[in-house]
């Protein structure tokens, strides 16, 4: 790569990040690694909803005269929370060929000669056999007062109140946080990995003498930096409003607002933990030339981001938990715990504050020192320098 010596640094930045775009939208890891995502999300999707249909509703059929059975049958299942479909049948020969052919879970026989029967496949599962029984015996109870001359009771109603009637919400919530947060953490290490990789290729090519013939490493850097975050940036957004459309678009959660909210905290959480990840990934590959080399100064970074997530998961069981506090406002942690943290539980506006800074004030530092290690050690060949070397070498 060559350039005019009259280009300026932002140009510089802008050229190395187009570099970096182009080099791994080619690339068939990243292809294939953002097209399983995305079909992981959608089957989840999928998943979701063949869970949530077919489940909650019980098809009855119904043979002979029974005045308020079928009122009672939708009533029964009401209170037990089953959408009950009941279909009238004209005889029991009709009521066999409707459970052959799949059209009904069961037949109830109303007028049946020992009593009402309840003609079923194989055997009747725990929903159908609850709301026929309650449903019988509730006609049975009005018809034998009404037999005694017992008429208009007054049956009070059941007030329910919810101890926790957020439960359902938050729930959702934290199942988003951890899903999003799992989704950060496997990009982290995806794109941490891409930045390393690239570094390592161009010093073991000799193509970084090249490039810095022509601009300076910290514009190197920051061009790595930009275009690949760009990209991630890109991913995760996609991801985030696929992932928020599908679960709208299916009825999957019933707090739209809060979802969406969750979701674009996990994407800006996203931009602070690869401005600090990707500098120190590509810092730590600066000190090898080898890709064999490339496992064993990653490794650290990449035990950080595991613990991370680790405890993210835990944050969601106990998010007031000394472990999870402290943990979210550690920089290089809180990406991965605070998002789990404010879905699960009350987190104050001064608390999400405090962490962001302190992340941003982490990124500032790591791109300050980690550039005078990346500068001394690029030209560096012939095995793995040490970091205490690299910043002596800079000073000097």
């Amino acid at each position: 790569m060559s350039a005019p010596q009259d280009v300026g640094s932002a140009a510089m930045v802008r050229l190395v990040a187009g570099r970096e775009l182009s080099a791994r939208l080619r690339d068939k890891n990243f292809i294939i690694s953002s097209v399983f995502i995305l079909v992981l999300l959608l089957g989840t999707l999928g998943l979701q909803v063949v869970l949530n249909s077919g489940s909650e509703e019980t098809r009855v059929g119904l043979v002979g005269e029974a005045p308020g059975l079928e009122e009672a049958l939708a009533a029964q299942g009401q209170a037990l929370g089953v959408d009950v479909v009941v279909s009238r049948l004209d005889d029991e020969a009709a009521a066999r060929t409707a459970i052959e052919d799949g059209e009904v879970d069961g037949v109830l026989v109303a007028d049946g000669g020992q009593g009402p029967e309840l003609l079923v496949e194989q055997s009747a599962d725990g929903s159908l056999q609850a709301v026929v029984q309650g449903a019988v015996g509730q006609v049975a109870v009005a018809e034998q007062l009404a037999a005694a001359g017992v008429t208009g009771l007054d049956v009070p109603e059941v007030t329910v109140t919810a101890l926790d009637p957020d439960a359902d919400r938050d729930g959702q919530r934290v199942v988003v946080a951890i899903i999003g947060t799992g989704l950060l953490y496997g990009l982290l290490i995806l794109f941490g990995q891409f930045v390393a990789q690239g570094v390592v290729e161009e010093k073991s090519s000799r193509v970084v003498e090249l490039l810095l013939s022509s601009m300076k490493p910290w514009q190197l850097l920051a061009g790595k930096i930009l275009g690949l975050g760009l990209l991630g940036l890109a991913q995760i957004v996609v991801i985030a409003v696929v992932g928020v459309a599908g679960a709208l678009a299916f009825d999957l959660v019933d707090i739209p607002g809060e979802l969406i909210g969750t979701a674009v905290s996990v994407v800006l959480w996203f931009v602070l933990a690869y401005a600090l990840y990707a500098s120190i990934f590509a810092v730590a590959a600066s000190l090898v030339s080898r890709q064999e080399d490339l496992g064993t100064v990653i490794m650290p970074t990449t035990l950080v981001l595991v613990a991370g997530f680790i405890v993210g998961i835990q944050a969601a069981a106990n998010p007031d938990g000394t472990l999870a506090v402290v943990t979210s406002f550690i920089p290089g942690l809180s990406p991965l715990v605070m998002p789990v943290r404010q879905a699960a539980g009350e987190v104050a506006a001064w608390e999400v504050g405090l962490a962001v800074v302190l992340a941003a004030v982490a990124v500032a530092l790591v791109v300050r020192v980690g550039g005078r290690v990346y500068a001394a050690s690029l030209l560096r060949t012939g095995g793995k320098t040490k970091l205490r070397e690299a910043l002596r070498a800079e000073r000097v």
